[in-house]
């Protein structure tokens, strides 16, 4: 205890805590905080990388007839890239791991039914959510794990490549 009359000691500040600028600055979020949940199930969906979250117009050449300057582009249809999610590979019975066996091996897209929502979200250090990604219609197309090898000592990682239909991102600024 300090002596009477001497100042408090500060308490210890969290080193991940992002610091709160005063000057009106935006400081954009960290991306290595996330959570995904497959039809909003949060258990079994730990994954070190989420990518494919892209979408971009396709559009069509029209030529006009006495404008020799430019060719319109005219947007057509919207275009999804495919999203990959990484993780270790899970040993114990694994709800995502089995989906994505049946969907690939037994033809489970085919039949109806197999397609998921998936939910991936940007947490604060306070597990609330700063960005939130809902993808529509999921279904796996490519299921690929790190080679073996006897010589290194690595994690093995599995590489889920899914298809979707479309994404929503929606913000939550309350959290930043």
């Amino acid at each position: 205890m300090p002596p009477a009359g001497a100042p408090a000691a500060k308490a210890a500040v969290d080193p991940r805590e992002r610091p709160l600028r005063t000057d009106g600055i935006y400081v954009p979020p960290p991306v290595f905080a996330f959570r995904v949940d497959i039809d909003g199930a949060e258990s079994d969906t730990s994954f070190q990388e989420v990518s494919g979250l892209e979408v971009q117009f396709e559009t069509e050449d029209v030529v006009e007839g006495g404008q020799n300057r430019f060719v319109h582009k005219l947007p057509v249809r919207t275009k999804y890239s495919n999203l990959l999610l990484k993780r270790g590979v899970v040993t114990q019975g694994s709800a995502f791991g089995g989906w994505v066996s049946r969907a690939l091996s037994a033809g489970l897209v085919r039949q109806g039914g197999g397609a998921k929502t998936i939910g991936i979200k940007l947490i604060n250090e306070k597990k609330q959510p700063l960005i939130a990604w809902n993808v529509f219609g999921a279904y796996p197309l490519r299921w690929e794990h790190t080679p073996l090898n006897a010589m290194g000592n690595d994690v093995l990682i599995e590489t889920v490549e899914l298809s979707y239909q479309f994404f929503q991102r929606q913000n939550f600024p309350q959290a930043a």
